[in-house]
């Protein structure tokens, strides 16, 4: 007499060692899939198409900077309470006109979707006054410029921990030419 080694014979699919098996290669693809659609569709703020013509200008904005420290220019941003409103304190030398419009460039480090630009308006006496799209907060590159672009003062502004920033003539960082334009 013989006995039958199984009762019943199942098909391939039944059993779960294959569907395990094929699992790691599965769970491959679809992230392979993600990992494409995210490059696809989302935004590398940190590459500019005009790079080339960015380190070109790297010496005249060298020059903006000396031009700032030999007219001895300092400013001091302030931020309202209200994280919208902007007050700029300048300075110059006695026998330096001001004028009668800045423009204040803030770039984030990371994400150049939330750049924002600023022009200020003179109140008399070195201030100025404008406002910004929206509140800051994180660490920020400052430019603030005259409106004929002769000079510049630029430095790094950790919103959080600062109330204001002081610029002097001329940055002391590693990015001072960073904030070109966009």
């Amino acid at each position: 007499m013989t006995t039958p080694l199984c009762d019943k014979i199942q098909p391939w699919y039944r059993h779960r060692w294959p569907w395990m098996l094929m699992a790691g290669p599965f769970i491959a693809v679809v992230a392979g899939l993600f990992t494409a659609y995210l490059a696809v569709t989302s935004n590398d703020g940190l590459v500019d198409d005009d790079y080339y013509k960015q380190g070109l200008a790297v010496n005249k904005l060298g020059e903006r900077d000396q031009k700032a420290r030999g007219l001895g220019l300092q400013a001091e941003v302030m931020q309202g309470s209200d994280g919208v409103q902007l007050r700029v304190l300048l300075s110059a030398r006695p026998d330096v006109a001001l004028p009668d419009a800045l423009t204040l460039r803030l770039v984030h480090p990371t994400r150049g979707g939330v750049d924002q630009r600023a022009l200020l308006r003179a109140d008399g006496g070195g201030s100025y006054t404008g406002k910004l799209a929206a509140p800051l907060a994180g660490r920020w590159h400052v430019a603030l410029e005259d409106d004929q672009k002769q000079w510049r003062l630029t430095g790094n502004w950790a919103v959080e921990k600062n109330a204001s920033l002081h610029l002097p003539g001329a940055a002391k960082t590693g990015v001072d030419s960073y904030p070109q334009g966009r």
